[in-house]
């Protein structure tokens, strides 16, 4: 097990594959619970949207949620459709997303999203409606093909537009994941996508992702985590007494 020490001066802890021991069902399912007792059971139907998933997501990239719809709303007021904000000018995108920062980074890359969408050999245009029907890893690798997008993004397009089995891993539920050792800690996103994928209970996956980003927003901060306010932390081998 290495250690090294962030900006902030806290321990990071890095456990070697051939090392780590995968969370027991029971540490996962307890965790879950307690976490439900604080936070609730979220309710977010899929929307079935999944451009506008898309879109949202890559606006989300190093923001705020706030700065992210201010972005969304500003782009989809300016635009008549999705087609529209394709063959607009960069220059008219990157002017409406600015709220959300970074926007001459991200309007490019929303540009090259929909016209590689668009250009698809399969004449689809602008319809992703076929992910509805195709598996996960279809969805997966379709999405992760497209120009800029990640497991996190691909993940996100999957369980909020259409409800499927997939788990966007961002850095609050790495962060929580890690310190709590229901993910390896130090492990690469690609692995961290795949464990919690497999870990969380079935048909509870948007719980468990909402649930450990609620609380890495609220209690589980990367500088300065809350552990006396913890609801974890008697059973969180990371905590701060």
């Amino acid at each position: 097990m290495a250690r090294k020490t962030d900006a902030s001066g806290d321990a990071l802890v890095t456990i070697p594959k051939g090392e780590w021991r995968r969370p027991t069902r029971r540490r996962v399912v307890g965790i879950r619970d307690k976490l439900r007792s604080v936070y609730g059971i979220p309710i977010m139907p899929p929307h079935e949207q999944p451009l506008d998933e898309l879109v949202l997501t890559v606006l989300s990239q190093s923001t705020n949620d706030r700065n992210r719809d201010v972005a969304y709303e500003r782009l989809r007021e300016r635009f008549d459709d999705w087609e529209a904000v394709m063959e607009a000018p960069n220059a008219e995108v990157e002017e409406a997303i600015r709220p959300g920062g970074i926007s001459k980074v991200k309007s490019k890359r929303i540009q090259e999203i929909l016209r590689a969408i668009d250009d698809s050999p399969e004449g689809r245009g602008l319809d992703l409606s076929f992910l509805r029907e195709a598996t996960v890893p279809e969805g997966q690798r379709y999405l992760c093909s497209l120009p800029g997008v990640g497991r996190k993004t691909a993940a996100c397009v999957l369980l909020f537009a259409y409800g499927l089995r997939d788990v966007p891993v961002d850095t609050h539920v790495s962060r929580v994941g890690m310190r709590l050792r229901i993910l390896r800690p130090g492990a690469p996103f690609e692995e961290l996508h795949d464990e919690m994928l497999d870990l969380s209970p079935r048909g509870e996956e948007l719980e468990l992702h909402v649930n450990l980003l609620r609380h890495g927003r609220r209690t589980c901060h990367a500088r300065r985590p809350d552990c006396p306010a913890c609801v974890l932390a008697r059973v969180c081998p990371s905590r701060q007494l």
